[in-house]
């Protein structure tokens, strides 16, 4: 299965980096996993609406062109369905059987993704009501691929 992630911005902490690297091997025994990242737009303070909707658009044109056709699109997404680690697991699992060969899990920018986006993906995946950072949740997310694969195979994994 291949596992790909589409995010906007890039990142630039290094411990950020050195926890994506770490997910990033471990789930290699799993799956081909691949990190496509999109330019973000530069938001300055105090924009209007209409100016932040420009930016969802612009953001949200590179999205999409970064999911091939017949890719399975999960948008992360505040009002998305929340699930638990192990139903997470199991809604890859069933991908697998309909046989879903690629799914892209998208992550976009600080002010959220355009309409077109939203059109696009497949499932809408809410990790919280809570509104964090693009940068940790590419780790939050990687992580729980991670746990998915090993609940999956029967694997122990620290709970």
């Amino acid at each position: 299965m291949k596992i790909t992630i589409v995010c906007v911005g890039k990142i630039k902490e290094k411990f950020f980096t050195d926890a994506i690297a770490e997910y990033s091997k471990r789930l290699s025994k799993y799956c081909k996993l691949e990190i496509r990242e999109v330019q973000d737009e530069k938001t300055p303070d105090g924009i209007g609406e209409a100016a932040e909707e420009q930016i969802r658009k612009a953001e949200g044109e590179r999205i999409l062109k970064a999911v091939p056709d017949g890719a399975y699109v999960i948008l992360l997404a505040i009002n998305g369905k929340q699930l638990t680690s192990p139903e997470l697991s199991d809604e890859i699992e069933k991908l697998n059987v309909r046989g879903v060969n690629h799914i892209i899990f998208v992550i976009g920018g600080s002010l959220g993704t355009s309409k077109e986006v939203y059109a696009r993906a497949d499932y809408e995946l809410s990790f919280s009501k809570m509104t964090f950072p693009h940068q940790l949740m590419r780790v939050v997310l990687l992580e729980q691929i991670y746990r998915s694969f090993k609940i999956r195979v029967g694997e122990p994994y620290h709970k």
